[in-house]
This record gives C-alpha cells, structure tokens and sequence, in this order.
C-alpha cells in the first residue's frame, strides 16, 4: 500500500508545476476579464477654420480707453474665424485713428483684418489714404495714398506693405513700383522692382 501510494505521489509531483501553471493561467484570465476597461481619454476633435458667425450690411466701431473713436469697419458682408480671431469682410471700408488722432482709411474687395482691425491685409481695388496733417515738428505732411491689388495696412503704425505692384501718391508726386515697404512715422519707403517715380518741385505746387 505504501509503495503505490509512493508511486501515485511520484507521478502527482511530475504533473505538479503544470497544474500549478494552468491554475495560474486561469486565475490571470478571469483577473484580466474582471478588470474594468479604462476608457481612452478622448482627443480633442481639430480646431475647423470655420465662422462662428455671419453679419450683413454691418458697421463695427472700436474705442480706446479714453471713450474715443479708434476704429469702424464697414461691410456688406464678414465672417469671424474663432480659431485665428480674425474677420474676412466684403466690399470693406475701414476708418482708423492713431494714438495722435490721425486718420487712415482703407478700402478694398475683400479684406482679411485682426480682432481690432489694426493690421489689415486688402485684397482687390485695395486703397489707403492717410489724410494730410502736421507732424510734432509743426510741418505739414501731404496727402498719402496706397493703390494695389493686394496691401498689407498697420493702421496704427502708419506701414504700408505690398508684395504687388504698387502706385503711391503723396502730395503731387507720383511712383510705382514692383513691391513697397513704407514705414511712415521713420519717413522711410522701399520700392523695388520696376521703379518710376514723378516728382514735382516744391515752387510748382
């Protein structure tokens, strides 16, 4: 009896480590289907350069914090993008005044501004105008205006820049050229390309 029961023990204990193994195995599979599923975080869905909103036949106005007109865009129609803050306008007439009190207009097809319409970017039949005033030296500056398919106006710093061919007229005198860069306050103007320019003598005008 013994000697069986020695022999039965012996070939137990061979079979032993793989029961263990199985045993094992079952308890990690009935663990794994046991465990709640973590949710995956979920991914922000892609910011769409898509209007939050539309206006029609629309008049904007911006003031400074003194109360005082710094800004109005007029339109027959915008779009504002959310995810650049920015406004496409149609048919686009902008009126601002600088720190000083200067005013610059704009005008074009279609203009593509920032949230305060300080940088504007005019697209077709684009023109700025910039009326004459007195500089702090008390010297009069002429008239100024920009023509181009395309202008790239900062209407509070007074720069004007085009990729384009551009006319400019100040005063009497005329130019044009292939592209500008005209920085009024610093009285500094680059014209490239193609340059013409007409300028008529102070005792003329």
């Amino acid at each position: 009896m013994i000697t069986l029961l020695r022999t039965a023990w012996e070939r137990l204990s061979l079979y032993l480590p793989l029961i263990l193994m199985g045993l094992l195995a079952l308890g990690t599979y009935w663990l794994v289907r046991s465990t709640p599923l973590l949710m995956p975080a979920e991914q922000e869905a892609p910011t769409r350069h898509e209007p939050d909103y539309l206006m029609r036949k629309f008049s904007v106005k911006t003031f400074d914090g003194a109360g005082r007109l710094k800004s109005e865009v007029l339109g027959s129609n915008a779009r504002h993008y959310p995810d650049t803050d920015t406004m496409e306008i149609d048919l686009v007439h902008i009126r601002s005044f600088n720190e000083e009190g200067r005013l610059t207009t704009a005008t074009a097809s279609r203009a593509l501004t920032n949230g305060d319409a300080s940088e504007v970017q005019l697209i077709g039949n684009a023109r700025v105008v910039r009326e004459p005033v007195v500089d702090k030296a008390g010297q009069p500056q002429p008239r100024m205006e920009y023509r181009s398919e395309f202008l790239h106006a900062f209407m509070n710093t007074e720069r004007v820049i085009s990729h384009k061919p551009v006319e400019l007229i100040r005063g009497s005198d005329h130019f044009t050229a292939d592209t500008m860069d005209f920085d009024n306050l610093d009285g500094v103007m680059q014209l490239k390309g193609r340059v013409k320019g007409i300028l008529v003598p102070a005792a003329a005008k």
